[in-house]
């Protein structure tokens, strides 16, 4: 019986969830209840001023402030536990500055139709959406240019027509509506940005990374990602939209459980 437990023990995978801009924890709730149905552990967290997170987005001035909550959670974990980070969006970036900074705490950095920078270089040369996509076309999207308009925006609170169009397309009418209650406005950190540095090839680029493609998300973007920083693995969900944790929660699931066993 001891065998048998140690067994199981070894079996059960840590996934830690992270959000993208103006979203929360709760983004996660149907995946982190099937993850954990299956005895698995989930972890989703509220990024600083994200969610619950009682921050307001001023009082969050660098990635450093916003990302304090999961190198919190990482700092916890004991020195021989590897967990599975799960970036979405704009978490690509957060997830990225935890695997540079506990590399040996780390299975697999998993890219969620995300943000994947590249080691060595600034962030935003893996943020080609800023150059290709011009404002306007994220219809009630807002931003705030605190440094000027000549600047990158400074924060971004995501409207409920973008929302509806173009993240949340394929979603239930039901996550629809949560989203638009809950959403935040988010810090974009422009400075930080833009800084070299942040992401070594010794630790960040030592880290195995797995890009998921949501078909029904912008598949070009997602495709340029990949091509200018070649992770290890992809893998496509082919019928979801940018929310695939919600509109594809059980695909998801797949994916990360079949990655958690072959990068473990």
């Amino acid at each position: 019986m001891e065998g048998e437990n140690n067994n199981n023990n070894n079996n059960k995978k840590h996934f830690i969830l992270v959000h993208g801009a103006g979203h929360g924890a709760w983004c996660w709730y149907k995946l982190s209840a099937l993850l954990e149905s299956l005895g698995h552990r989930a972890t989703a967290l509220d990024l600083a001023g994200c969610g619950v997170h009682p921050k307001r987005v001023d009082e969050v001035r660098s990635l450093d402030d916003y990302a304090h909550p999961l190198m919190e959670a990482m700092t916890s974990l004991p020195p021989d536990h590897r967990a599975v980070l799960v970036g979405h969006s704009f978490g690509g970036i957060s997830i990225s500055l935890a695997m540079e900074r506990f590399p040996e705490k780390v299975a697999a950095g998993v890219y969620v139709t995300a943000i994947m920078p590249k080691a060595c270089e600034p962030v935003i040369n893996s943020m080609e959406f800023f150059k290709r996509d011009p404002f306007e076309s994220m219809l009630d999207t807002t931003f705030n240019f605190g440094d000027g308009r000549e600047g990158l925006p400074t924060s971004v609170l995501l409207g409920p027509e973008y929302l509806a169009k173009k993240l949340y397309q394929c979603c239930s009418s039901e996550d629809l509506k949560l989203a638009t209650a809950l959403i935040r406005l988010t810090g974009l950190f422009a400075e930080d940005l833009t800084k070299e540095g942040l992401l070594s090839e010794e630790n960040f680029g030592s880290v195995k990374r797995v890009f998921v493609v949501c078909g029904q998300d912008d598949v070009d973007l997602q495709r340029w990602s990949i091509q200018n920083n070649p992770p290890d693995e992809v893998v496509a969900i082919d019928t979801a939209d940018h929310m695939v944790m919600l509109s594809q929660p059980r695909n998801l699931c797949d994916c990360l459980l079949e990655i958690a066993d072959k990068y473990h």
